[in-house]
């Protein structure tokens, strides 16, 4: 976890801190308690307390926030690979507080907060936030099926945001989004728009114990993306899917799109199929 992150839609992740408890289907095979486990992080679970990681660690952002002033380019962080920011904890309090004033702190990094915690969004973000959203924060959920999608985007929609966006990883089931597709012109309306999905990412689980992603739920997700005029980011096929199709890169390199392009571009093909 650090600068140079191997996630596709991520150049960078930042973890405050490692742990957290298993919620809904997408977390049965979770990587980040697996990969916790064998660092000998067993911080997994409903009492067990959480790891705040070093203070050189914390370190890290304002970092690239100074290189990214610099070169005048954007940084991308995903924050909380290995946890979840949103989770409800009290003891997580002053450890969210310190990452809402490090977000403060580097402008020219865009923090994408990703949870499937959507129903403690509104109450966990800084008031100030919610009056006046932060245009270096995306808020994105976790939608791996139908229901969670149903339970979790229209809590998302109600709080503004420069990028609201949705994580269909590992997508277990069809999804039907065009409830949440309106969208504004640009990701730079002010104030933000809460109207709509900005972007989507799509992917089959990978790992032990991996489920099959059917070919035929992300190629339905990406027609309505493109009706929408959504950014679509196909990340992989998930393990089953890539031997099904005799693929040695499990990776999508089909479609790879970001919230900042807005125009509809060629339909390109889906899983190499």
């Amino acid at each position: 976890m650090g600068r140079h992150s191997k996630i596709s839609w991520a150049p960078a992740t930042f973890n405050g801190w490692v742990g957290c408890v298993e919620l809904s289907p997408a977390c049965e095979n979770c990587y980040a308690r697996t990969l916790s486990q064998r660092w000998g992080y067993a911080m997994w679970g409903k009492e067990t307390p959480r790891r705040r990681t070093s203070v050189s660690y914390w370190k890290g952002p304002i970092k690239w926030e100074k290189e990214a002033a610099k070169t005048g380019e954007r940084l991308r962080v995903f924050c909380a690979s290995l946890s979840d920011v949103f989770e409800d904890r009290r003891d997580l309090d002053p450890w969210r507080a310190d990452l809402w004033r490090l977000i403060e702190q580097t402008p020219h990094l865009d923090w994408m907060l990703l949870t499937k915690r959507a129903d403690c969004i509104e109450r966990m973000l800084p008031v100030a936030w919610l009056a006046e959203p932060r245009p270096n924060v995306w808020l994105g959920v976790t939608a791996e099926n139908q229901r969670r999608a149903e339970e979790r985007i229209p809590l998302l929609l109600r709080i503004p945001a420069v990028v609201h966006w949705v994580s269909a990883e590992p997508l277990l089931g069809p999804l039907d989004l065009r409830s949440w597709s309106a969208r504004p012109t640009s990701v730079t309306d002010s104030p933000p728009s809460p109207v709509g999905i900005s972007w989507l990412i799509v992917g089959g689980e990978s790992g032990a114990g991996a489920r099959r992603m059917d070919p035929e739920w992300a190629r339905d997700i990406l027609r309505q993306c493109r009706t929408a005029g959504i950014a679509y980011h196909f990340k992989q096929k998930g393990e089953i899917l890539a031997r099904e199709l005799k693929c040695k890169d499990k990776a999508g390199k089909d479609s790879a799109e970001w919230p900042e392009d807005l125009r509809i571009q060629e339909f390109p093909r889906v899983l190499g199929t």
